[in-house]
């Protein structure tokens, strides 16, 4: 399938290549009505088209249906443009052609979403649009209070329509330098605060005593309960419960 050169009946290995000031000279005048520029554009884009329908070949669907469906995308995207928008097309188009191409793939999937919930989902979405044109933010409790339904019901019929999205999905393309999902997720376990809390958090338990810190361990690591701890370490519960709260008090000082 990789290897296939015609598709659709377009042989993907002639397809020509153009330049950036080619690309904005075919759009000036194809949005001035030249239907000649218009199908210039069209073809000299479908590159752009077959590098994100190589993504999807793998999913058990046509090579030939999922390429129709990217082109698809590629003429909403012309037709939606605006020179105004100051951006490159190509970092415009992407979004809408792998949106059309994700369209084609999940209403061929054996899963399909019930008329009614994709309805629900789509008044949704209205109000949504109506609550953030009032400049509030359009929360689940409020679209759910607009709408006079249960917060549960907004949140799965809005599921039900969401497709899942890959962490090397383009979100924006520049210069060729392309910003890819996963570039826009970070770990929060791992800020630097975070890290300067548990060096903090280490240092002051090494400064426990033995027996402390075994109870600590046995407490907060392990699970145990007091009783248990008391079997093991050989000592009362009152006394473990007072050792512990020593433990925690110190260790509240060393790091406030």
């Amino acid at each position: 399938m990789l290897q296939k050169v015609v598709i659709c009946g377009v042989d993907t290995s002639g397809l020509p290549k153009l330049t950036a000031q080619e690309n904005e000279e075919l759009m000036r005048a194809l949005k001035a009505g030249d239907e000649r520029a218009r199908e210039k554009f069209i073809i000299g884009n479908m590159r752009l088209v077959l590098s994100l329908v190589k993504r999807f070949w793998a999913k058990n669907a046509q090579a030939d249906d999922v390429f129709q469906a990217g082109c698809v995308g590629l003429i909403k995207a012309i037709d939606h443009f605006d020179l105004k928008f100051n951006v490159k097309f190509s970092t415009y188009a992407v979004p809408m052609i792998l949106g059309e191409i994700k369209r084609f793939l999940r209403d061929g999937n054996s899963l399909r979403v019930s008329r009614s919930i994709r309805d629900t989902a789509y008044r949704i979405l209205k109000v949504r649009e109506r609550i953030e044109e009032r400049d509030e933010e359009a929360t689940i409790e409020k679209i759910a209070a607009e709408m006079q339904v249960k917060e549960r019901e907004v949140v799965y019929a809005l599921d039900a329509i969401s497709d899942p999205v890959s962490l090397y999905d383009p979100v924006y393309n520049k210069s060729g330098d392309t910003l890819e999902l996963l570039d826009q997720l970070c770990d929060e376990t791992q800020s630097d605060e975070i890290w300067t809390e548990r060096v903090a958090l280490r240092e002051a338990i090494s400064r426990l005593g033995e027996r402390e810190r075994r109870i600590l361990q046995l407490r907060y690591f392990e699970g145990k309960t007091q009783t248990e701890i008391s079997a093991e370490v050989g000592i009362s519960q009152a006394q473990v419960s007072r050792l512990e709260k020593n433990a925690l008090g110190c260790i509240r000082k060393e790091i406030s």
